[in-house]
């Protein structure tokens, strides 16, 4: 998994966020970077089912080595150390390479990423952040230091508008930075549209992340190939980083 190093930036890639087995195959047909397992009906981090991931990843496989990296989120869970580190775990144990964990801003904050600490020295764990929260850039060293293979930024509340209606370039570019200098890949999503592509590729992530912009009825909606191909269109493809 590519974490940004080296002296030319790479291009950023495309995360698609997809509810089921068949949006799975139109991701991969419309040249997502990353296919995303997250049930959007479930929240900014919905969890698909274990026996629904355990199929994913059996697809996944059956597509070989050109097919697009694989995560999947552990869903909107408490930040209780012992119960986000089990639902992690429970992704991490269907053969899902990537397993996307909300760290929703908590006192616990520090306790939850000492408990997933030995996870990720095992598994390749993506801590998401929200900007529609308090945010500690804090956060990004000690996901760091606890082995985390990556970071996103992304927004909870999905009606308080895009990740760029909460943080301007500067600051994003900021964090790109901060998170590559702790080795992290990094993400950037959160109800984005066409309009954030342009900008938020400048400010130099690994790659960013769609659902709502590739649904023709929101994020709850299904996924339109052609609004995929209009996202994929914007971003050149990313070429051999995050493989599984």
């Amino acid at each position: 998994m590519s974490a940004g190093h080296g002296t030319a930036a790479p291009a950023t890639g495309l995360l698609a966020s997809v509810a089921d087995l068949a949006e799975m195959e139109l991701a991969r047909v419309g040249g997502a970077d990353i296919i995303d397992l997250k049930q959007p009906a479930f929240g900014a981090l919905g969890a698909w089912s274990v026996e629904a991931l355990i199929s994913a990843v059996q697809l996944w496989r059956g597509w070989g080595p050109a097919a697009p990296a694989l995560s999947a989120t552990a869903g909107d869970q408490p930040m209780v150390p012992v119960l986000l580190r089990t639902a992690a775990e429970r992704v991490a144990a269907t053969g899902v390479p990537l397993v996307k964990v909300g760290l929703f801003a908590s006192p616990s904050m520090e306790a939850c990423i000492e408990a997933l600490a030995p996870l990720a020295d095992a598994h390749r764990l993506i801590g998401v952040l929200f900007a529609d929260q308090q945010l500690d850039f804090a956060v990004v060293g000690a996901l760091g230091r606890a082995g985390f293979s990556g970071i996103m930024l992304d927004t909870a509340d999905k009606k308080s508008g895009p990740l760029t209606a909460h943080l301007d370039p500067l600051t994003l570019g900021q964090f790109v930075q901060e998170a590559r200098r702790h080795g992290l890949m990094t993400g950037l999503a959160g109800s984005l549209t066409l309009d954030d592509i342009a900008p938020l590729a400048m400010v130099g992530p690994d790659y960013l992340g769609f659902r709502g912009a590739l649904c023709a009825q929101g994020r709850t909606g299904t996924l339109d190939p052609a609004r995929l191909a209009q996202v994929r269109a914007r971003l050149p493809a990313q070429a051999g980083t995050a493989t599984g």
